[in-house]
């Protein structure tokens, strides 16, 4: 028997960067014939950090508000669940259970977006490439992903070989498969995020030797097209499956934190 689809990586306008409501969303993902979805926006962190690219504190009762809405419009439809897409970097992780724990969450993806005080991902650093060994750069990425699987924060790693994105890719490959050891003795799932296959690098998170690599592993997958518009959801699922199923992998959905499938 085929595991109910979800799509488990989604935004809304409350993180600045996406737009659609929640019951676009909802309604997008009714009309792909997912059996349901899970909203994961950016949390709150301290006012310092990427502020513009995630919610306020004071936003995140709406947050919950705007889900539960889209929650009770779409109660015998379609599954919607309520998450959050959380950033691991050292000195917060006091802050992060904090707000973790001000609400019973379905899924929490823990994410790194940050190398010291540099926004890998964002195009308009992409200059900083250029200054940087790449061997380095991973090495420095993936013990960060090490640090928020050991963090016992989270329930997956998101975007796994995030640093690809716009093409740099990995020259070695070992600090990714040291850190899939430590995912895997922490027992997280990996967020399969289709979003790389809309940027310039061209391949979802995880890549397919790491997708392997992972399901050799016994690590999960969580499918999410980490949609920031309505047009997104469920981006490219039939290939990711594929990639997935290819490599003897499962794939997971999570419920009041716990693991399904």
């Amino acid at each position: 028997m085929t595991a109910p689809l979800f799509d488990s990586h989604m935004h809304t306008p409350l993180c600045g960067h996406a737009t659609g409501a929640p019951r676009e969303y909802a309604q997008a993902a009714l009309d792909a014939g997912l059996a349901g979805i899970c909203f994961t926006d950016h949390m709150p962190m301290p006012a310092w950090y990427d502020a513009p690219w995630r919610m306020r504190r004071d936003q995140l009762a709406q947050y919950v508000a705007d889900v539960q809405d889209a929650q009770a419009e779409f109660a015998g439809r379609l599954e919607v669940r309520l998450g959050l897409e959380a950033d691991f970097h050292p000195g917060t992780e006091r802050y992060v259970e904090e707000v973790l724990g001000a609400h019973p969450w379905d899924y929490v993806i823990g994410s790194v977006h940050y190398i010291g005080a540099w926004g890998f991902d964002n195009p308009e650093f992409i200059a900083e490439y250029d200054s940087r060994d790449l061997g380095g750069l991973y090495r420095d990425y993936y013990a960060l992903a090490e640090g928020a699987a050991k963090s016992g924060l989270f329930d997956s790693i998101g975007h796994l070989d995030l640093p690809k994105k716009f093409g740099h890719r990995d020259p070695d490959g070992y600090a990714a498969l040291h850190a899939l050891d430590v995912i895997a003795e922490r027992g997280l799932a990996l967020d399969f995020n289709t979003a790389g296959w809309r940027k310039p690098v061209a391949e979802a998170y995880p890549a397919p030797d790491l997708t392997r690599a992972a399901a050799e592993r016994g690590i999960p997958f969580v499918l999410g097209s980490d949609a920031h518009t309505p047009q997104e959801v469920g981006h490219r699922f039939t290939e990711a499956i594929k990639q997935i199923h290819d490599v003897g992998g499962r794939i997971v959905t999570y419920q009041g934190r716990v693991r399904h499938g």
